[in-house]
């Protein structure tokens, strides 16, 4: 019986996995899932202690390289401080703007993110007082960044669920 409810965590888990490209959090949702049910098996000991704490490092991580990732590729491709913040901002309001206005699963979010990233990084540039070219150069680095960082986030992803996987199977 324990390995249909196995199944069932995993099942669980594939789904919230997919979720990480929508900028969802589906990697905090396969770590609650799995330490609810760790906790609810415990007598069975399928997931021990440093293995819960391995996956909450994890997710933390692919959440701050997601997070960073815009105001990184804006301030590596030379906005300033404030762009850098512009583009944390623009990602998070271009997710949601472009899940509703392109109802393509993933690329409506994915396009929305990056393109609020870049044209709010290039808006705050421009505002400054900076060169037309530099504006749009540090823009297209918070899209970029932006990419980067969903992509890395999404990767972690499939690392977190391969480690609950091997780990729930694994005599």
């Amino acid at each position: 019986m324990i390995y249909l409810w196995l199944v069932i965590l995993i099942s669980f888990n594939s789904c919230w996995l997919m979720l990480v490209p929508f900028t969802l959090p589906g990697n905090w949702l396969m770590i609650m899932t799995t330490c609810l049910f760790a906790w609810w098996k415990w007598d069975n000991r399928l997931f021990s202690w440093p293995l819960l704490i391995a996956i909450t490092a994890l997710a933390l991580i692919a959440e701050l390289i997601e997070f960073f990732a815009g105001a990184g590729g804006a301030k590596k491709a030379g906005a300033g401080w404030l762009g850098a913040g512009a583009a944390i901002l623009g990602a998070l309001v271009g997710a949601v703007a472009g899940t509703f206005i392109i109802p393509v699963p993933i690329f409506g979010t994915m396009f929305g993110a990056c393109l609020g990233a870049g044209l709010c990084t290039w808006l705050v540039e421009r505002t400054t007082g900076k060169e037309q070219d530099a504006s749009v150069r540090s823009g297209v680095g918070a899209g970029t960044g932006v990419l980067i960082g969903t992509i890395s986030k999404f990767c972690i992803g499939c690392l977190i669920w391969l480690l609950i996987t091997i780990a729930a199977f694994w005599p």
